[in-house]
């Protein structure tokens, strides 16, 4: 194949990919723990902006969850929560409506990579509400093994990644990207 051609083929399949989930790198085909190591990296940059927040990791969160000490309180839209949310999730509204009603148990906030959900626990840190976030945020507890639910209460294997930058969902699960007025509005 000439280089013409070539370059031609790469914008075709540069497009493609644009278009599909991010699962190859360099030709081949990325590993659950080539897309864990990812997500941690990027939450790790995102960390940057909130150094002093606490966190908690998936596995963690998953041991004290199966002893009931922990709250996962999810800070995405209704539409993303719609598609899967963690083992009891509540949203950041209820949350709020009574604070004083969940003191018994850790507070952990998670979003899809724990970026806005990171933002949010600096806000509450600096008005004294002491949470921790999921590092790595839903991505991440996917990819420990965790489990996702869907708003009906069913175990789901379908993950809203937000954006074509964080989809990395593990092997056997189903990206969903809503649109720009779901994610927002």
């Amino acid at each position: 194949m000439n280089r013409r051609y070539r370059g031609i083929a790469l914008i075709v399949m540069g497009f493609w990919l644009g278009l599909m989930p991010k699962i190859v790198l360099g030709g081949e085909v990325l590993t659950d723990p080539q897309k864990k190591e990812i997500v941690y990296s990027m939450y790790e940059d995102y960390r940057k902006e909130f150094p002093d927040v606490r966190e908690i990791s998936p596995q963690m969160a998953m041991k004290e969850m199966a002893l009931g000490k922990i709250l996962f309180v999810d800070t995405r839209k209704p539409a993303e929560m719609s598609v899967s949310i963690l083992p009891g999730a509540i949203t950041w509204e209820e949350f709020l409506k009574d604070p004083e009603k969940f003191k018994d148990r850790r507070i952990v906030v998670y979003c899809t990579i724990s970026y806005r959900s990171g933002k949010l626990a600096r806000k509450m840190a600096n008005k004294g509400i002491e949470i921790f976030n999921l590092r790595g945020g839903l991505l991440a507890w996917v990819l420990e093994g965790g489990k996702v639910y869907h708003s009906n209460g069913k175990e789901t294997r379908r993950i809203n990644v937000y954006g074509e930058k964080w989809d990395y969902p593990p092997k056997g699960y189903e990206s969903v990207r809503l649109g720009f007025f779901e994610r927002y509005f």
